[in-house]
């Protein structure tokens, strides 16, 4: 019973973030449900012991970002013809600017959505990504070059 109500807290603390997480590094809202639930998952069979609340979070965030990684390799090796037509992206932004993140490589992406829409810093960033923060920061160079160009062509 104490496991149930723990994964109520966990989803119902942590479950929007990591979704919204894995639907920026995926693409795909379906297998960011499921990296999602494996998440959820992993943390049940391992039942970490956490300092407090901002640990949990990033220990669920690292474990939802490495799925993705893993999804993505086996997407690359399984290739599908889906493409996601709606970013979670906050109330207010225009459709351009989604759009224009939503075509990002998954890495810059991926960037983008934790530094911006989370508003983790590129040495978290690093660690929940597995990489280094220059790559991290050098990821998020690229993307607002990107962005840049592709949103002033749009206002043209």
């Amino acid at each position: 019973m104490e496991r149930t109500n723990r994964l109520e807290q966990l989803v119902e603390a942590h479950g929007n973030t990591l979704l919204r997480t894995a639907l920026a590094i995926l693409g795909d809202p379906y297998e960011a449900e499921d990296a999602v639930q494996d998440a959820f998952l992993k943390y049940l069979e391992k039942l970490p012991e956490l300092r407090d609340a901002q640990h949990e979070k990033a220990w669920l965030l690292k474990v939802t970002a490495n799925g993705c990684k893993s999804r993505l390799r086996s997407r690359k090796r399984h290739p599908a013809e889906e493409l996601l037509d709606v970013y979670p992206a906050p109330d207010g932004e225009s459709g351009e600017v989604a759009e224009a993140v939503l075509s990002l490589p998954d890495h810059q992406r991926a960037a983008v959505h934790l530094f911006y829409y989370e508003g983790y810093s590129t040495e978290e960033i690093a660690r929940i990504l597995g990489q280094r923060p220059g790559t991290v920061r050098s990821h998020l160079s690229r993307a607002r070059e990107s962005l840049r160009r592709t949103l002033k062509g749009a206002e043209l």
